[in-house]
């Protein structure tokens, strides 16, 4: 009888005991996820102090909790490990001015970036906010509210290393392809939209819309689309946003070598890309409601669907009503 009290009180202690460390895991494993969702601020390795601070408050003002968020020095270090993969020469002694933060949002809502001004001026020189948009998605960030400012004039072309880092930091290892070919998706679209910039019928909103919308018909063809296709793609996409007279041919080759580099580096494998991409083109239209709304974009073609669609049952029914 003793024996068998002993063996059940044996048995409740070990069973308690492997509760209470389930539940100290379960607590320290989401720890470990509440962390992953703190914002992270990456600051230039060149800024002063005041600057620093001033980036600090920038960058943190649209959160809730100002003071919720963690710091990531980015240094000539960083710059050579994420960069220099993709052509850049920068060294370790290399300046850092361009700052950002990352902010994880709730699954399926895309990626969005703001350039902020400092001090009132808006010190990114030549990336824009959809060129980092397409440069994120490229190296396989989701999900996330990005922003980015300066404290000094400069092009911005770093700004991504930080949120690279940032991103790594918090667990997500990124493929050193796709980092590589969103570095040179950068320059790419940047030079297109500074060769066109003052163009009438151009702008950088429907030059990012096309390669947005790019990438999702090759992601819908998967990773063996070939090159023959991605041209086909990027005619399409080119006429969808009324490029047709303002691309050139050159430039419409980088386009297509630049998505074929994409595609090589093996972004497409990834299962939430495509929506990823559709998520990016209803950001880039949304935000320039006024340029889309007279374009063939497929959003517009539906509209007009439903249009031609009512048209259609309205006089289907007078006829039925008159002849029966």
């Amino acid at each position: 009888m003793h024996k068998q009290r002993h063996f059940k009180f044996k048995w409740v202690g070990l069973l308690a005991t492997l509760l209470i460390s389930f539940a100290g895991w379960q607590l320290t494993s989401h720890a470990d996820d509440s962390s992953s969702d703190t914002p992270i601020v990456t600051l230039g390795s060149s800024l002063t102090s005041s600057q620093k601070q001033g980036t600090i408050d920038t960058l943190t003002a649209s959160l809730d909790d100002s003071s919720n968020y963690q710091t990531l020095t980015v240094n000539g270090d960083t710059l050579v490990k994420y960069l220099n993969p993709s052509g850049e020469s920068f060294t370790s002694s290399s300046g850092v001015w361009s700052s950002a933060m990352i902010q994880k949002t709730s699954s399926g809502s895309g990626i969005n970036v703001k350039i902020l001004d400092y001090n009132g001026s808006n010190n990114i020189t030549t990336i824009t906010a959809n060129q980092y948009k397409n440069a994120a998605l490229t190296a396989g960030i989701a999900d996330a509210n990005i922003y980015i400012t300066s404290a000094t004039p400069i092009d911005g072309s770093g700004a991504l290393a930080g949120i690279y880092a940032a991103y790594a930091k918090n667990g997500n290892s990124l493929n050193t392809k796709q980092v590589s070919a969103a570095q040179n998706e950068l320059s790419t679209l940047s030079g297109i939209t500074q060769a066109n910039k003052g163009k009438s019928g151009y702008t950088d909103a429907q030059l990012n819309n096309a390669v947005a919308g790019a990438k999702q018909a090759m992601a819908k063809k998967g990773s063996n689309v070939t090159k023959s296709e991605i041209t086909t793609i990027v005619n399409n996409q080119i006429t969808n946003n009324n490029l047709t007279n303002v691309i050139t041919n050159n430039q419409k080759t980088q386009i297509i070598n630049l998505l074929v580099k994409i595609r090589d580096s093996g972004a497409l494998n990834s299962s939430s890309f495509k929506t990823q991409a559709s998520s990016l083109m209803k950001n880039i239209q949304s935000n320039a409601k006024g340029i889309f709304s007279k374009l063939n974009t497929q959003e517009n073609q539906n509209a007009l669907q439903k249009v031609w669609s009512s048209i259609t049952n309205f006089f289907s029914s007078i006829f039925k009503s008159i002849f029966g």
